[in-house]
This record gives structure tokens, sequence and C-alpha cells, in this order.
């Protein structure tokens, strides 16, 4: 699918942290226009990956509309972050074709942004600064400043822009990390595990401030996650990775059962509509369960 990632041509690990970051958010007012983006269009074609002569994913088909969101479930090890990063261009090893709003993916994409389960902000920056390194090489510093603002009063962080990663609280430090994020406008948010680190209070809490985020950005947004709970509650669909349905015997994971959530964000966690669709997605329960 590609060739290498991109060579490191700054510091090396604010340059990495440039091109491979994300997290979390909190939104409480409208977006500013430095948090606009365009949705994206996005499809996989026999996408598969093999280690050392073994095969973790193979033949995955599937295609994204512009502003979808997608769960991404499975047992672990199953290749769900290789899917992610095949996604992002970030694994030059993996087969098939990746096509994003027309344009097959070749090598780490821009239009992309990566979010981690942790928030990977470098200790020696401030916030102000680690949202900074998210925006494209060729903004001003005028530009700089402006759009780092606006991001940081998107997320809720304004108030603390001066302050160094260990004087937040870790949500504080996912805020930091999405308003790094979208700082690239990316028409494509991949999230491999977000709240996997938060406690639950806080995990249910995130859930609900990414909807507010995705409803104001419109981005379309590929979500790994092991909590099923959270995938009905914030995905459009839900893509179990398993094994082949036709050919069960068959090494690899690839796109076990596709589930339509029903309703429109956000949804009542209590609502009947949803519960119906938890009980039809035990396989994926189960399988998610098994990785534990």
């Amino acid at each position: 699918m590609g060739s290498s990632a991109p060579a490191l041509v700054t510091h090396e690990s604010d340059q990495y942290l440039s091109e491979h970051s994300g997290g979390v958010a909190l939104l409480d007012r409208p977006a500013p226009a430095g948090a606009a983006t365009h949705s994206m269009d996005v499809q996989l074609r026999g996408v598969g990956r093999a280690f050392d002569g073994r095969t973790v994913l193979h033949d995955v088909d599937l295609h994204i509309s512009p502003g979808e969101v997608v769960a991404i479930l499975g047992a672990s090890g199953c290749g769900k972050s290789t899917l992610l990063r095949a996604v992002g261009g970030l694994d030059a090893g993996c087969s098939g074709e990746v096509i994003i709003d027309g344009t097959p993916v070749r090598t780490y994409d821009e239009r992309t942004a990566v979010g981690f389960q942790e928030p990977r902000l470098l200790p020696w920056r401030s916030v102000h600064r680690n949202v900074s390194l998210g925006l494209p090489r060729h903004v001003s510093a005028a530009e700089s400043r402006r759009r780092v603002d606006e991001l940081l009063e998107l997320v809720g962080l304004a108030e603390r822009a001066q302050l160094r990663p260990r004087e937040i609280s870790g949500g504080m430090a996912q805020r930091a990390s999405l308003a790094r994020a979208l700082a690239r406008r990316p028409g494509v948010l991949l999230l491999d595990e977000p709240f996997g680190a938060l406690d639950a209070l806080t995990r249910l809490k995130m859930q609900d401030l990414l909807l507010d985020v995705h409803a104001q950005t419109g981005t379309t947004v590929l979500l790994v996650t092991h909590d099923v709970d959270e995938a009905l509650q914030l995905a459009d669909r839900i893509l179990l990775l398993g094994s082949d349905p036709v050919d069960p015997a068959r090494e690899g994971a690839t796109v076990s059962r596709l589930l339509t959530v029903p309703g429109s964000r956000p949804r009542d966690r209590a609502s009947a509509e949803l519960a119906a669709c938890a009980a039809s997605s035990w396989p994926a329960r189960r399988a998610t369960r098994s990785s534990t």
C-alpha cells in the first residue's frame, strides 16, 4: 500500500508526535473556524496484513460514508489497530487498497489524524505548544497562534494553555490531545481505544463529549474499542473483526459481521431499541470478552 513513513526532518520527538497524535475531548460551545473539517469518504478493498508468515488480516472490504462513525470490535490481537494503521497509511506492509476521498493512500496520509489511548503530550512543552504540533508545516506563526487559541477554547483549555502536562489532569491531557489531532482539520479521525485508560465515570462523560465534537466538526471517525456498549452509543455501524464467515478455518481475521446501530445520536442508553441491538450484538460481546 505504501513505501515508508515520512522522514523526520525536525526534532524527532516533536515531529513524530506532530504526525501521529490524537485523543479525547470536552466541548460545550459552538466550534470555531479553526476546528472546521471536511469529512471524507473511506473505502477499503481487500486489505490484509501478515507478520512473519502469519496472516492477521485478510480481504477486509468496507465503505465508510463521509461523516460516519464506525466502531471496530474484536478479540485482542485480531488486527483492529493494524486496520486503523492501514487507513492512515502508517503500515507499508499491508496489502490491498485504501482510498480516501477518491485518492489512494500510499504512505502516511495527512488527511487523517490518529488518537491513542494515552495523550502522548511532550512533557517539556506547554499545552499550547503541544497542540501546535498538529498544525500543517506551512502555517504562519500568527495563524498558528490563532488556530491553537480557537482549538483550546473549543476543548475548554483556554485558561490552561501555558501549563505543562504534569500540571493538568488526565482528562485535560486527553482534551489537549484531541485539539492537537484536530489542528490540521483532518477528514478522517482514527481513534485507537481512546477511552481505555479512563475510569468508568470519566469514560462515560468523554463518550458524550466526543459525540459533541463529532457534531461540531463532522469528521469521519473510525474507532477501535473493546467495549460493545461504547460502540453502540457512539457508532453508526459496528464492524466485528473475526473468523471468515464463509471459511472459518482460514487464518486471520476479516469482516465477520457489520451491524447498523438504530436511532440517531445522542442515544438514550436505557432505550429498549438500544437494548435490543445490544442483545443482537452478543457475538461481538463474547468475542471481546474472550480477549481479556
